[in-house]
C-alpha cells in the first residue's frame, strides 16, 4: 500500500507522481475493454486491406492514394474511439484538455528527459558496438530514412504517427487500464497490445515495420521486447509530468527520429534495448511506490 506521512493527525499523500485528484478523476476512464477493442480491431481492417493492395503488382496513383487513406484511416482509428468514449462526459474531456498543456516550469527537465533519452542511449549502444568491431560511421547521419510510406513524407510519418498514438493511449488507452491496475501491470499489458497493434504494418510493403521483419529474426523480435522499456520510461516520464499527454508525444516523436538520424547498425539496435532495459530496472528499483503499489481505495469502486 502507498506509504504516507503524517503532519500532526493529517496524513499527508507522499506519491509525487500519482495525487489524489488523479485518483479520483481515473474512475472516469471506465471502458478499457471497449477502447482496446475497437482501437486494435478498426487499425487491423484498415491495415490488412492496406497491405493487400501495397502488394498488388501495378503500384498506379490510385492504389498509391488508397493506400495511403487506409493506412491514415488505421492511425487515427484510436483516437476516433477516443472521442465517441468521452462524448457525454464533460469531466473527461476536461481532463484531456487540461493535459494538453506543457508541464509546470518545475518539470521541464523531465521533459528534457523525455527529448534526449532514446537518443543518447542509441549513442551510446554505438560507442559499445565499437568495441565488437562496428565502425565509426555509424555516427553519420543519414541523409533519408530507410523505409518509405508511398506518397507521404517518411518524416511526416515519423512525427505525425507519435502524436496521434499518443493523443490515444496517454488520452485515455493508459488511464483505463491504471484505473484497477498497478502502472507496472498496465505497462506490461499495454506493451503486449500494443506490440499486437502493430502487426498488420509488418505486412504493408516498404512501411518501417515491414523493413524491421525484412532484416532478420533478430529485428523482429528486438522490436516488441524494445517495446517494454519504450513503455515503462514513457509511463514514468507521463507521470512524472502530472499525467501530461504532450510528454509521451515528445518521447515518442525523438524516439522515431533518432532511430533514423544515424546510420546505425543492427547490433547497435539491440544493444540499444539492452541499455533501456537495464535504466528501466533502474527506475523501477527507485520509483517503487509509482509502478507497484496497488490503486488507491476510490480506483476499485
Amino acid at each position: 500500500m502507498v506509504a504516507d506521512s503524517t503532519i500532526g493527525n493529517r496524513p499527508v499523500d507522499s506519491r509525487p507522481a500519482r495525487g489524489r485528484q488523479d485518483e479520483a478523476i481515473l474512475r472516469e476512464y471506465s471502458r478499457p475493454v471497449a477502447f482496446y477493442v475497437w482501437a486494435t480491431a478498426l487499425p487491423w481492417g484498415f491495415w490488412f486491406a492496406a497491405a493487400y493492395l501495397s502488394h498488388l503488382p501495378v503500384q498506379s496513383t490510385g492504389v498509391l492514394v488508397s493506400t495511403l487513406v487506409l493506412s491514415l484511416a488505421g492511425l487515427f482509428s484510436p483516437l476516433a474511439v477516443v472521442v465517441a468514449l468521452i462524448r457525454r462526459s464533460p469531466r473527461l474531456r476536461t481532463d484531456i484538455v487540461e493535459r494538453l498543456k506543457w508541464p509546470r516550469a518545475d518539470r521541464m527537465p523531465w521533459v528534457l528527459t523525455a527529448v534526449l533519452l532514446v537518443p543518447v542511449s542509441l549513442m551510446a549502444a554505438q560507442g559499445l558496438s565499437l568495441l565488437f568491431g562496428h565502425g565509426v560511421d555509424q555516427f553519420s547521419l543519414r541523409g533519408g530514412f530507410t523505409f518509405s510510406t508511398g506518397l507521404m513524407p517518411a518524416w511526416v510519418t515519423l512525427i505525425g504517427a507519435a502524436i496521434i498514438e499518443e493523443l490515444s493511449w496517454h488520452s485515455y488507452g493508459t488511464d483505463t487500464l491504471v484505473r484497477k491496475m498497478r502502472v507496472f501491470s498496465a505497462s506490461m499489458l499495454f506493451t503486449l497490445i500494443w506490440a499486437l497493434w502493430h502487426v498488420p504494418l509488418s505486412f504493408i510493403d516498404g512501411y518501417y515495420q515491414n523493413e524491421v521483419v525484412e532484416s532478420g529474426v533478430l529485428a523482429a523480435l528486438n522490436f516488441p521486447v524494445s517495446m517494454i522499456a519504450f513503455v515503462l520510461l514513457m509511463n514514468w516520464l507521463y507521470y512524472r509530468c502530472g499525467r501530461s499527454i504532450l510528454v509521451p508525444v515528445v518521447f515518442h516523436a525523438s524516439a522515431n527520429m533518432s532511430a533514423e538520424i544515424f546510420m546505425t547498425e543492427p547490433d547497435s539496435k539491440l544493444i540499444q534495448t539492452g541499455i533501456l532495459l537495464v535504466v528501466s530496472a533502474v527506475i523501477l528499483v527507485r520509483e517503487r511506490s509509482l509502478f507497484f503499489d496497488r490503486p488507491a481505495p476510490s480506483q476499485t469502486v
